[in-house]
Parts: structure tokens; C-alpha cells; sequence
């Protein structure tokens, strides 16, 4: 099989068919209609002369061929998206695209409120949210901006420390009233505690701090941290929260504070090379001055 060209179209539907399942899933993803991207699928079969999918009741499942294909095809589309940001960022006034990565509980809690004041101030920026607890590679301009909670430690990055969010243990009042209070760490184990499933940095974590948890201690395992946040709201179990963030849930209550307390450091990251990009340096600026004041609070 020889080629010398692939049309991006058909690797973008390719692409999203990968990500939603479903011919009719991918439309909506890309504002297009199921029979485009049908299309489009049996186009890219057509000219590698392979089946990319099989149907099944779940949908569309992608073939051990499609599989290899699909991390080279989101490489591309992670090229594309920064070239067109790169761009964009060449425009000497205010406009443009600004791809942002965070955490969940930072993206879902903290981000959108700060950027409702930002875009009402500069309306032609335009704003791409990465939120995963998975860190973004700002070096393959995966994203432009980074809110982590560690130290890069890749070269040619541009990176600010706006302080330290402390990280706690927490409960419902409703579900203390229930099941008591813990009086030591060692006693967490009987009561329900909420952790993650697979993400083992927590646990890497707490045991850096002398604090021996294991996966099979939580009784609640999920690494979407949203979901962690919702299940200490309704006062299912205890788990952590940062601080700053508690502040706001007037019936959390804060457990064992002298025994569990984890510094948590908040980097404002980008690449060195966007620093002359003025919408760019326009958000970073601004989240360095919002994010600090959140930590400070």
C-alpha cells in the first residue's frame, strides 16, 4: 500500500469515532452529520485497503489496525491544534486561541469563575480547557498554559510558584453525626473512606508523609476527583479536599488536622517560546496574579 497524502478530515472523524463509539456520537462532537463522517470512515478504509472498526451492540469498536493508527493520529491532531494557536498568537492585538490544562477539581472549582471576569475583559480570546488529572507535555504544545501542583522539570519552560494549597481531610457534618468522629489516622479504617482507583500518587503521597494507606483501605474507589468532591458533599465518607476549596463548603468539617496536613505547591506553567504571545502572556499573567490570591485567601 502506497500514499503520499491523507486528507485531515478524514483522520479528524476517524479520530472522534475512536473517542465516542458511534458514528452519531462523533457528529455532534464535530458539529457534522452521522452520514459525513460514515463517509469519511469508509473513505480512510478504502484507501489503507483495512477495516478500521466492526459494529457491535456497544457501537463501533475499533480494529487492532485502527489502534495502532490512533496515537499517531492524535499527535497530529495536537500539532494541528498548536499550529493554528501558534497563528492565531501572531495577531499583535487581543485575539486568538489559549489552550489551558488542570486538574479536575482545579478545572471544574476554581477556573471557571476566573474566567468569566478574564474573557469579559478581552472577548475575541478564545479559550481550549485540557482538564485531566493526566499532565499535559507543554514541550509537544499539548496545551499552552499549566496549572500543575508539582515542579516541572523540563528545560525551555517559563514557571511561577503562587504558593502552597494545603491539602486536609474532610467529612460531612451529616456523616459524622452518623458515624462519629476519628480520633487518629489509625482509626480511619473503620469508617468509609473515599480514594482513588487507580491513580497512585495520593497513596505515593501519604506514605512519603509515614502515612501507611493502601488502595484496599478506601472503600470508595474513583479518580475523578469532581466525583470525590460530590461523594464528601453528600456525606457519604470521608476523604481530602484542598483547603482553600472546604473554605466554601460551610458543612464540611475538617478531620485530624494536626496529624494530616499535605503542602500542596499550585506552578503556573508555559513554554518559553510563547512568552512574546501576547494573548498567551495576557492569561498567564493574569491567572499568576488570580491564582495567587486564591492560595493566599
Amino acid at each position: 500500500m502506497y500514499m503520499d497524502t491523507i486528507d485531515w478530515n478524514l483522520l479528524k472523524s476517524f479520530i472522534y469515532v475512536v473517542r465516542k463509539g458511534s458514528l452519531s456520537a462523533a457528529a455532534r462532537a464535530l458539529v457534522s452529520t452521522q452520514p459525513t463522517v460514515g463517509r469519511h470512515i469508509e473513505a480512510l478504509e478504502n484507501q489503507f485497503g483495512l477495516p478500521l472498526f466492526t459494529r457491535s451492540r456497544e457501537g463501533l469498536i475499533p480494529t487492532d489496525y485502527a489502534l495502532n493508527l490512533f496515537p499517531e493520529a492524535e499527535a497530529m491532531e495536537s500539532a494541528y491544534g498548536a499550529l493554528m494557536r501558534r497563528v492565531s498568537g501572531d495577531h499583535p492585538e487581543e485575539i486568538g486561541t489559549v489552550r489551558i490544562s488542570a486538574s479536575e477539581i482545579i478545572g471544574g472549582e476554581v477556573i471557571p469563575a476566573l474566567l468569566q471576569k478574564f474573557l469579559r475583559r478581552y472577548p475575541e480570546i478564545q479559550v481550549e480547557l485540557s482538564i485531566s488529572n493526566q499532565i499535559d507535555n507543554l514541550l509537544k504544545r499539548d496545551s499552552d498554559i499549566a496549572i500543575r501542583m508539582s515542579s516541572p522539570r523540563q528545560e525551555a519552560l517559563i514557571a511561577k510558584k503562587v504558593g502552597i494549597s494545603p491539602v486536609g481531610l474532610y467529612a460531612h457534618k451529616s456523616y459524622l453525626n452518623w458515624a462519629g468522629i476519628p480520633k487518629t489516622l489509625e482509626g480511619l479504617k473503620g469508617y468509609t473512606i473515599i480514594g482513588p482507583d487507580t491513580d497512585m500518587l495520593f497513596i505515593q503521597t501519604l506514605k512519603t508523609l509515614g502515612i501507611g494507606l493502601s488502595r484496599e483501605d478506601f472503600d470508595i474507589r474513583v479518580d475523578n476527583q469532581l466525583v470525590q468532591l460530590e461523594l464528601l458533599r453528600k456525606g457519604t465518607g470521608i476523604g481530602v479536599m484542598q483547603e482553600k476549596l472546604a473554605a466554601r463548603e460551610k458543612n464540611l468539617v475538617r478531620l485530624l488536622k494536626d496529624e494530616l496536613s499535605i503542602p500542596m505547591p499550585v506552578w503556573l506553567v508555559m513554554h518559553e517560546d510563547l512568552r512574546t504571545s501576547r494573548r498567551v502572556r495576557l492569561l498567564y499573567d493574569y491567572f499568576v496574579e488570580e491564582m495567587t490570591r486564591f492560595v493566599e485567601s
